[in-house]
């Protein structure tokens, strides 16, 4: 369908996409947008009259385009390719990421085969022309390819390796001597080779391995091996050894396995893990515990000699700044935020200004302002950047240090690390929020879609990780083995060792400096209910300590250090990953309309109870609303299309609007609309500068909608009574913060 547009015509800065509605065929709902395109005439052929010139007047052009919204796995397995029998390379890369969370393998392996089968038999039952049979059979096979290429793990079903073997007979009896044909037999035999060396002699190498590892470190003169101290190893050789570390976890990460149902194993039927997901865990929770345990461990030391190894943290956290490692560079800062070390008044009130400064510009990359604004913008600028860029403009001393370093003509080219937490919650919120089914059961594939945008940023990311070339140095291994690592509840009873609870407070300009440092990073606890249709409801938690001593709890609750392994790192600023093993909890709301619930944990795991106090630094967490635009079209067919967004406490109406418009494709002025609350009564609009977090009514559902400003649609309440016919007007005032 294409409409013509007259030359000339004033566009008024209208969008290049418009949504037209929505059409539903057996089984799939396409959502349906106009795109306004440049015209291009046709050329002119030289019989052709110079007379016969009826649309060259035309200068732009408007197509019809379809996005498939929602359909059975059938409907999706067809669009695969286009109409005309074209690879959809967009569509293919969104369904090979995000196909396990709502079919397994083997499923879609036999709908491509057999849907192959029907194109290829004599009596096509298929309504695709003959014509264009051979297209269609063209674009299954590369999917095919693409598959193998990108997830061989999902043929990786040893031993008789049944999809592979099911692929290769399909591939004898009607591709013989094929491309597809030739990298499937090599890929099964290299699977098998694989196989066999892991049940061979894969021990004995390992065992080999470690042996060399021994034999490369340097032995003192008495033949012990020289054991390194914490304080005398290289700032840029610890961060350079914990960026190999990361790297090596980072890029084998599965980005299938970060999706909100898998990793945090909502549908458990489906048998997938995240064991990559739980690697990076392990890791950050590994050097947040040692960043506790140095500066505990050895209770007789003073406060200036204690304030030293804090010292030597921060510096160490600034060179994996400079490389770009922010996952280490989070666990850090949320080792020197943790409970057992952040109330050491007296050795932080040691620590020298310019360093506790550092210390508080490190931490604000990890501010959960506007959805930890700071720390997506820097990955955005830096994500595949040789070096690392200037921070922010108040960054006194990351500045100097980031131009110092810059400015070395030696200086290496470095990856990017990113703190994979960031990510795992964006996911969790999308799998929340947005349902896995819509109407009639049909596979939400829009929700693929926006799933697919997060993992292709992980994909990205660990491509630029193939930049980092550290070699490992065995004495820091063995160092970094050799420290001792302390459970939550034995770190605070050093911490309260060092400094009894009852001691008395530093001076009230190191107790302000102190509060300010606080404040700083990830504050936040995040409980977020469970939407997704065809799912119990369940919860995540980031896990967050209270000022109590754990002292107050049963012993019953202390936690070994196994169970810790897996857990969230005991930092008071929820900076460490989601628990992978935390319990399901069913408190929450379902599509069918329940009271949105805001929780805030207080506890510092998710095993432990709440605390009896709340730490003055939780930030309460942020809503869902549904966001739905006005429109006069008639094509909907009574379908309501909405957006998700994440409403945080700071936002105010003019960004909840801006907010939804580019969900909605609008390119306009965001003053020409208005936002307001849909309620069982009718619907209150919100005012322009409102704190819509405060405003809006969570006793009801949150739905809203987008709609052009009327005139007097400016502060006030509408409420409308389907028995009595009048309209009652109340003033609203903008709510302060």
């Amino acid at each position: 369908m294409v409409l013509g547009c007259g030359f000339g015509t004033s566009i008024f800065k209208a969008p290049t996409w418009r949504l037209w509605g929505e059409e539903k065929l057996n089984g799939a709902i396409y959502t349906v947008y106009l795109k306004k395109v440049r015209y291009h005439h046709p050329s002119k052929s030289i019989l052709q009259d110079s007379d016969d010139d009826e649309i060259s007047h035309l200068e732009w052009e408007t197509v019809r385009v379809r996005f498939l919204k929602a359909g059975t796995l059938e409907r999706l397995i067809e669009s695969l390719a286009s109409d005309q029998g074209e690879l959809e390379s967009t569509f293919v890369n969104v369904f090979l990421a995000t196909y396990r969370t709502f079919a397994s393998s083997r499923q879609v392996l036999n709908l491509i085969l057999d849907r192959y089968a029907a194109l290829d038999s004599a009596n096509n039952k298929l309504n695709v022309p003959k014509t264009l049979r051979k297209d269609h059979m063209k674009a299954l096979r590369l999917t095919l390819q693409v598959w193998l290429d990108a997830y061989p793990e999902d043929f990786r079903d040893p031993p008789s390796f049944p999809s592979m073997n099911q692929l290769l007979e399909f591939c004898r009896a009607r591709l013989p001597d094929s491309d597809l044909t030739i990298k499937v037999i090599y890929k099964l035999d290299k699977m098998k080779k694989e196989e066999e060396v892991k049940g061979g002699g894969m021990l004995q190498r390992i065992l080999s391995c470690e042996e060399l590892r021994v034999s490369c470190s340097s032995p003192m003169s008495n033949g012990q091996h020289q054991q390194l101290d914490f304080l005398d190893i290289d700032n840029a050789t610890f961060a350079q050894q914990l960026t190999r570390m990361d790297t090596l976890l980072f890029k084998k990460v599965v980005a299938h396995q970060c999706l909100g149902s898998v990793w945090s194993r909502r549908d458990r039927g489906r048998g997938e893990t995240a064991a990559t997901v739980t690697a990076t865990v392990d890791q950050f929770n590994a050097v947040s515990f040692r960043v506790q345990s140095t500066i505990l461990v050895d209770t007789e030391l003073k406060p200036s000699q204690r304030a030293r190894l804090i010292v030597k943290w921060i510096d160490i956290a600034q060179e994996l700044r400079m490389v770009k490692n922010f996952s280490s560079l989070k666990a850090i800062i949320s080792g020197l935020q943790s409970n057992p070390i952040y109330r050491l008044k007296k050795t932080w009130g040691a620590v020298i200004k310019d360093k506790a400064e550092t210390f508080d510009e490190l931490a604000r990359i990890f501010n959960e302002e506007n959805n930890q604004l700071n720390q997506r913008e820097l990955l955005m600028k830096e994500g595949t950047a040789k070096h690392a860029d200037i921070s922010h403009a108040s960054d006194r001393h990351l500045t100097r240090a980031l131009e110092k370093n810059a400015l070395n003509p030696l200086a290496v080219s470095y990856g990017t690390i990113p703190y994979l937490g960031t990510f795992l919650t964006d996911l969790t919120m999308i799998d929340t929020a947005i349902p896995d089914t819509v109407a009639d059961g049909l596979i939400n594939f829009d929700k693929k879609r926006k799933e697919f945008e997060v993992l292709a940023q992980i994909r990205l990311l660990q491509g630029a990780a193939n930049a980092y070339k550290f070699e490992g140095e065995v004495s820091f291994e063995r160092w970094w083995d050799s420290v001792l690592v302390l459970d939550d509840k034995e770190a605070w009873r050093l911490s309260c060792q060092i400094e009894p609870q009852g001691s008395s407070a530093p001076s009230s300009t190191r107790e302000t400096r102190l509060r300010k440092r606080a404040q700083f990073g990830h504050r936040k606890n995040d409980s977020i209910a469970s939407t997704s249709s065809g799912s119990s409801s369940s919860q995540f938690f980031l896990d967050n300590d209270s000022l109590n001593s754990p002292a107050s709890h049963n012993d019953s609750c202390s936690l070994e250090r196994k169970s810790l392994s897996r857990q969230m790192s005991t930092s008071s600023s929820s900076s460490s990953l989601p628990s992978l093993d935390v319990s399901v909890h069913s408190t929450a709301t379902t599509t069918s309309g329940k009271t949105p619930e805001r929780q805030v944990s207080n506890n510092s795991l998710g095993t432990i109870g709440p605390s009896a106090n709340v730490s003055p630094y939780i930030t309460p967490d942020f809503y869902i609303i549904r966001v739905s635009l006005e429109s006069d079209a008639h094509e909907i067919q009574g379908v309501n299309l909405y957006k998700s967004i994440m409403l945080s406490n700071s936002e105010r109406t003019s960004s909840v609007i801006s907010s939804a418009m580019v969900k909605h494709c609008i390119e306009e002025d965001p003053d020409n609309y208005t936002l307001a609350q849909l309620l069982p009564d009718g619907e209150m609009l919100l005012p322009s500068h409102a704190n819509v977090y405060y405003a809006i009514n969570t006793q009801h559902d949150l739905n809203f909608i987008l709609r052009r400003r009327r005139h007097g649609d400016e502060n006030t309440i509408i409420r409308k009574n389907p028995a009595k016919d009048y309209k009652v007007r109340k003033k609203l005032l903008p709510l302060a913060t």
